[in-house]
């Protein structure tokens, strides 16, 4: 597979999770994501704006999916740590978009900042994430007798 149809295949194959949300891919190449998501009343809090956990929900996909871009073949990324400075609100109505760079990309770990703006453009929510890199095992049989 070339380089180009892995980036495409890891954009495009999104969490269902993400999709659920309304999550939608701009760019994705090896030092930059770019992810939106509309603010709807469903993503709302009792303020109507939108709420703290969509916001993480939407910075913990887009660096999840940055950290994939960067991984060898057979390797999976998992979000260690996630620290997040909300600045301004969003608007049920408005867009929030989700920008990660990286900060450190090693063979064990990944570290992005993940910058949400709305649609003026003004930063709302600036996030720090560390992914760690890991290779699935299959579980142990578990005796039952």
């Amino acid at each position: 597979m070339t380089e180009n149809a892995r980036l495409e295949q890891i954009s495009k194959h999104q969490p269902e999770f993400a999709k659920h949300l309304g999550m939608q891919m701009i760019e994705a190449v090896p030092n930059r994501v770019v992810m939106e998501l509309p603010v709807t009343e469903a993503l709302s809090n009792r303020n109507g704006v939108m709420h703290g956990g969509a916001i993480l929900g939407l910075t913990d996909n887009t660096g999840g999916t940055a950290a994939s871009i960067n991984l060898k073949p057979g390797e999976n990324t998992v979000t260690v740590e996630s620290k997040v400075n909300f600045l301004r609100p969003i608007r049920i109505g408005d867009v929030a978009r989700a920008t990660a760079t990286p900060i450190h990309i090693g063979g064990t770990t990944q570290i992005w900042t993940i910058e949400v703006t709305r649609g003026d453009g003004k930063l709302a929510a600036q996030v720090t994430q560390t992914q760690m890199t890991i290779q699935w095992k299959e579980p142990a049989e578990v005796s039952r007798g």
